[in-house]
């Protein structure tokens, strides 16, 4: 059954290999909640398109974007997309996991990361994982980053910020934290702000990695009643 009007998720396709962008655009059209409404070969192409299907009423809820690419490549674009719009999540693909580029992607606003040879339904899996606000990684780049990541020196979070950094480690978004802890979601994000400032990290990416691979010892900072 296809889905309703409201519930399909809106792609654009950004690859600098003709390719690549007709078979993640034959694969994606396949999906019934998935609606891609363009692609193309640059970053400069793509914010152009970005803006007339914005003029539209058209704007994607999700980008696919390549990371080598040039002049242009896809971390400036993503920079470039999160601060024209912040509603559109980008997933970053790229054929490479050097660290410094997966970290790069991410302090952009890359909400994903997966590596090219990541299988077609993985992809549909982050690109509904983006729209939902949710964190997805390649498992290989997560692991790498994760052990790239120094753990902070005892950092002292409330009994609600370590409830809040467990389920960032869950992969949770904040309007699903605000709906388990039975907060607003504005006081979610006041409360992933403070965590980022205690752990000295720069995304939510950054925190929920740290908070899966420290979850033991996060744990270990709950009191037994909490406040």
């Amino acid at each position: 059954m296809a889905a309703e009007p409201d519930e399909t998720i809106r792609v654009l396709v950004v690859d600098d290999h003709g390719v690549v962008r007709r078979g993640l655009f034959a694969f994606l059209e396949g999906e019934t909640d998935i609606d891609v409404v363009g692609d193309a070969d640059g970053g400069e192409a793509a914010l152009g398109l970005l803006e007339r299907l914005d003029g539209e009423g058209r704007r994607p809820h999700v980008v696919l974007m390549d990371m080598q690419m040039e002049p242009l490549d896809g971390i400036e674009s993503t920079r470039r997309i999160r601060a024209a719009y912040d509603d559109v999540e980008v997933v970053a693909l790229t054929s490479f996991d050097d660290m410094q580029r997966v970290q790069a992607a991410l302090e952009a606003g890359a909400s994903g990361y997966l590596l090219k040879d990541a299988d077609v339904s993985e992809i549909a899996v982050a690109v509904r994982a983006a729209h939902r606000g949710e964190l997805l990684l390649d498992p290989a780049v997560a692991r790498r980053l994760a052990e790239s990541l120094r753990a902070p020196r005892e950092p002292k979070l409330t009994s609600r910020e370590v409830e809040v950094l467990l389920l960032l480690g869950e992969g949770q978004s904040n309007k699903a934290i605000a709906a388990t802890l039975g907060i607003t979601e504005r006081t979610a994000r006041t409360h992933v702000s403070k965590i980022l400032a205690k752990l000295g990290l720069s995304s939510r990416t950054q925190a929920a990695l740290w908070a899966a691979r420290h979850a033991d010892d996060v744990r270990l900072q709950q009191p037994r009643a909490a406040s």
